[in-house]
């Protein structure tokens, strides 16, 4: 005859209890390794990285604001510039000319003895012995929009 098996009773004495607050049903929520082969842990240092990521955002406002200054250093340069142009422009329209100026030429600007300004297509070196102005102002070349592209202009 075959023999029947009995059901496996456990025998409840040897069983430990685990208290309930000494585990946990979510392991991986631990900020620790919860078994041997578990890999390593390292709690992280919070100090040190906020103060490593403030280093880099300060570092990388200080480089966007150079930039900002550098632009703001290139358009006062542009500006005084262009006040530059329009100062020059000024004096060649308000100077006595005895031509009319075509687009593309290069002019050079004269004071004469009395004060007045003089256009003229005669450069500063192409005068000889026969130079009959108090000083040379500038030389100026008339672009297509009828402003004045400053090429050269006098120290004093």
């Amino acid at each position: 005859m075959i023999e029947k098996k009995e059901k496996f009773k456990p025998d409840y004495s040897k069983i430990v209890y685990i208290d309930e607050d000494k585990i946990t049903h979510n392991p991986h929520n631990l900020p620790y390794a919860h078994t041997v082969g578990s890999a390593i842990i390292f709690p992280e240092d919070k100090e040190r990285i906020k103060s490593t990521s403030m280093s880099a955002m300060v570092e990388q406002t200080n480089m966007q604001m150079k930039q900002i200054h550098d632009q703001m250093e290139l358009l006062v340069h542009q500006a005084n510039k262009l006040k530059e142009r329009v100062a020059i422009a000024e004096e060649i329209y308000n100077a006595e000319m005895g031509f009319k100026p075509i687009t593309g030429h290069t002019y050079h600007l004269y004071e004469k003895e009395d004060g007045k300004n003089v256009l003229s297509m005669i450069g500063p070196n192409e005068w000889g012995r026969s130079w009959k102005y108090s000083h040379y102002i500038a030389t100026a070349r008339l672009m297509g929009d009828h402003t004045w592209d400053i090429k050269n202009k006098s120290e004093a």
